[in-house]
C-alpha cells in the first residue's frame, strides 16, 4: 500500500507538511485551499504588475507628442518617491536600530534619488522646447509643487523645525505647537504671487487635498523621522563615518541636487529675455527652486558654517553657466 511519502517527492511532501501546520494553526482546512489553487490560473508578468493598466495611465491633454514624455517621467518620479517612502516607513519602525540597517536603508533612498537626478535629462533633453511651451499652458494650475510624496519624504527625513524659515521659527518660539509649525512650513512661500504674496490656486488646491494628510504624517514621524531614529543609536555609532556619509548624501540629494535639476529645467524652458515666464501653476521658481535661497538643511549639525553659508551656491552658478554656454 502506497503512502504519501511514496506519492510525493521528499521536497513536495515537506512543503505539504509545513502548509498543514500553517493552516491548522488558524483552524483552516489545507485541502480546501489546495482545491482553490487547482482552479487558479498561472500568474503572468503582465497581470502581476498590472502592465495594461500602467500603460493606459498616460492621458495627454493636448495632441502635442512630447506631452507624453512629460507625463511618463513624472509618473516614474512618483514611483521612485514611493520606493523611498517604503524605506522611511521601515526606518521609522526601528525601536532598536543598528548602524548597519540605517546605512542600508539610507543607501537605498540615496540610490533612488541619484537615479532620478541622473535621469532628469531624459525629460529636459528629451522634450522639444517649443512643444513644451505650447502644451504647458494646458496644464495650469497643476505643478510638480503639488507632489505630496516629496513633502512626505521631507517630513520623514528631519524634525519639522528644519523645514521652517529660520526667522519664522525664531518668532514662533520653542513652545510652538505642532499645527503652528506646519502652518509655517517653507513650501507655502513657494506658491505665492510675487507682487501680493497671495496664495496661488496651485497652493490652495494642494492644501485643500493634502493638509490633513500631511499633518497626520508629521505627527506620525515626530519621533520616527530619520534624525530621531539616529538618536536611538549607541553614541559611538551615531558618528560612524558610513552613517554620516549617507545622511549628508541624503541632505544633498533631496535639498540641493533634486531641486537643482528642476531649476536647470526652468532656466532652460522658462527663462526668456527680456522677461521670464512663470512656472506652471504660478510658482515663483526663481526664489523657490535655488537651494542657496532656501537653505533647507535636514541635518545642520553635520555641516560646517562655511558649507551652510555656501549651501547650493556653486551648483546653481554652475548650472547657469552651462545653460548660458548652451
Amino acid at each position: 500500500m502506497s503512502t504519501p511519502q511514496d506519492e510525493f517527492s521528499p521536497a513536495v511532501f515537506e512543503q505539504l507538511r509545513r502548509l498543514q501546520q500553517k493552516y491548522e494553526a488558524d483552524g483552516q482546512d489545507l485541502a480546501a485551499y489546495l482545491e482553490g489553487l487547482y482552479h487558479a490560473d498561472y500568474v503572468t508578468y503582465w497581470d502581476y504588475i498590472e502592465l495594461d493598466t500602467l500603460l493606459s495611465l498616460q492621458r495627454p491633454l493636448t495632441t502635442i507628442p512630447d506631452e507624453r514624455i512629460f507625463i511618463m517621467y513624472h509618473q516614474i518620479t512618483e514611483l521612485y518617491f514611493k520606493l523611498c517612502l517604503c524605506e522611511y516607513d521601515q526606518i521609522g519602525e526601528l525601536t532598536q536600530p543598528t548602524m548597519g540597517e540605517l546605512v542600508l536603508r539610507l543607501g537605498r533612498i540615496n540610490r533612488y534619488f541619484e537615479n532620478l537626478i541622473d535621469s532628469f535629462d531624459v525629460m529636459v533633453d528629451g522634450m522639444d522646447k517649443n512643444q513644451f511651451l505650447k502644451f504647458r499652458m494646458s496644464l495650469m494650475p497643476a505643478s510638480g509643487f503639488q507632489s505630496v510624496q516629496y513633502r512626505m519624504i521631507e517630513i520623514a527625513s528631519t524634525a519639522l523645525d528644519n523645514l521652517l524659515d529660520k526667522e519664522k521659527r525664531r518668532l514662533l518660539g520653542e513652545a510652538a505647537a505642532h499645527d503652528e509649525l506646519m502652518g509655517c512650513i517653507y513650501w507655502k512661500a513657494g506658491a505665492t504671487l510675487e507682487g501680493s504674496g497671495a496664495k496661488t490656486l496651485t497652493l490652495m488646491q494642494f492644501e485643500e487635498k493634502y493638509s490633513h494628510h500631511l499633518t497626520r504624517h508629521a505627527v506620525h514621524y515626530q519621533d520616527r523621522n530619520v534624525w530621531s531614529v539616529v538618536q536611538r543609536l549607541p553614541e559611538e555609532d551615531r558618528h560612524h563615518p558610513r552613517l554620516i556619509r549617507q545622511l549628508k548624501l541624503l541632505d544633498s540629494n533631496v535639498n540641493i541636487n533634486w531641486p537643482l535639476m528642476h531649476f536647470k529645467s526652468a532656466v532652460r524652458y522658462l527663462e526668456r529675455d527680456p522677461a521670464a515666464l512663470a512656472a506652471t501653476g504660478g510658482t515663483n521658481w526663481k526664489k523657490y527652486l535655488p537651494p542657496k535661497f532656501q537653505k533647507r538643511i535636514f541635518y545642520p549639525q553635520l555641516w560646517t558654517e562655511q558649507e551652510i553659508e555656501e549651501w547650493g551656491k556653486s551648483w546653481v552658478e554652475g548650472i547657469l553657466e552651462q545653460v548660458s554656454a548652451g
